[in-house]
């Protein structure tokens, strides 16, 4: 039987950006260097294929601190955790590993710096998400007060309108965020802007790869965890370009076939903590029902990477 033809664009870049590389590598690390178990808080990363391998080597994850003995190593997910968590770790003597990516650490400073300054700050971010939480976790309460939507600002009651300065979570859409960040400087002039933008390249680079695909393709397909703010953020900056079907799957068991009925271009785009295995699995579910072309298309080269904490690159001690 003659399958229909169809070009798949993968965009590029996708899937790891360095933070998650970087924590994953803690974890597979951590198991090398004191053997299993070892303690997770949170997934290290929002990809169940990945913390389903990290389970199998020996991690267990746990959603709070006292849910891990304190005779075990624990390590915080790439997502950042409230000040008080490696304090209480400490003051139960636990061994802990940081795996924040550090572009989230970045933001953690800048807040504390301009607390330092008397400014009360703005977090434009997700209500609950792990790095929204870590982050305004960093100041005392009601020093961070955060907004989801341009609606939000107006609502906003701070201290004092002269003393402000606004951060991002580091995964939202570019667009969104240019919307929310006009209403608070239109709100508040005096406002203190980031000395870089928040949002990290990972994001920034993966969303301009799924605009660069946008009007070539009848379909999107963003391979991503469905708690994975990142992974959203591409389905929504795909149908903002024009993509009337853009789907978010998990793997290719969860494609919708009926939706992408009569579509000859769909692109393919991967979250930050989307392994490559997964986009391999999705060209071969392609490849079994059509005559698939694959094209790739890269907007930029990422080359950024992140060393590990330095108590992995040590040598366990000897009892």
């Amino acid at each position: 039987m003659t399958m229909p033809p169809l070009t798949l664009y993968l965009a590029a870049p996708r899937g790891f950006c360095a933070g998650v590389d970087r924590a994953i590598k803690i974890v597979e690390m951590a198991l090398e260097k004191w053997g299993a178990p070892v303690y997770v808080r949170h997934e290290i990363v929002h990809n169940k294929f990945v913390v389903d391998r990290l389970r199998d080597m020996g991690a267990v994850f746990v959603e709070e601190l006292d849910e891990a003995p304190t005779d075990r190593p624990v390590i915080f997910s790439a997502h950042g955790v409230p000040k008080a968590i490696p304090a209480e770790a400490e003051r139960r003597n636990m061994v802990y590993v940081d795996a924040t990516c550090p572009l989230v650490s970045k933001v953690h400073l800048e807040a504390e710096r301009h607390h330092e300054n008397g400014l009360q700050m703005i977090m434009i971010g997700h209500a609950g998400h792990p790095e929204t939480v870590g982050t305004m976790g960093q100041l005392p309460e009601g020093e961070v007060l955060l907004v989801e939507t341009v609606e939000d600002v107006a609502g906003l009651e701070v201290r004092d309108p002269e003393r402000l300065a606004y951060i991002t979570q580091t995964t939202l859409s570019i667009d969104d965020t240019a919307a929310i960040v006009a209403a608070l400087r239109e709100r508040f002039p005096a406002i203190a802007i980031p000395r870089k933008e928040d949002i990290c390249y990972a994001t920034t680079n993966r969303q301009g790869a799924v605009k660069a695909i946008a009007g070539r393709i009848d379909a999107l397909l963003v391979i991503g965890a469905p708690n994975s703010s990142n992974s959203k953020r591409l389905v929504e900056v795909g149908r903002a370009a024009g993509c009337r079907v853009a789907q978010l799957v998990q793997r290719a068991t969860d494609i919708d076939w009926e939706a992408l009925q009569g579509a000859t271009a769909v692109g393919v785009a991967a979250g930050a903590s989307a392994p490559e295995v997964l986009v391999d699995e999705v060209i071969a579910a392609f490849r079994a029902r059509f005559d698939t072309t694959v094209e790739a298309v890269e907007t930029v080269k990422e080359r950024v990477e992140f060393k590990v904490p330095r108590i992995l690159r040590e040598p366990a001690e000897t009892p």
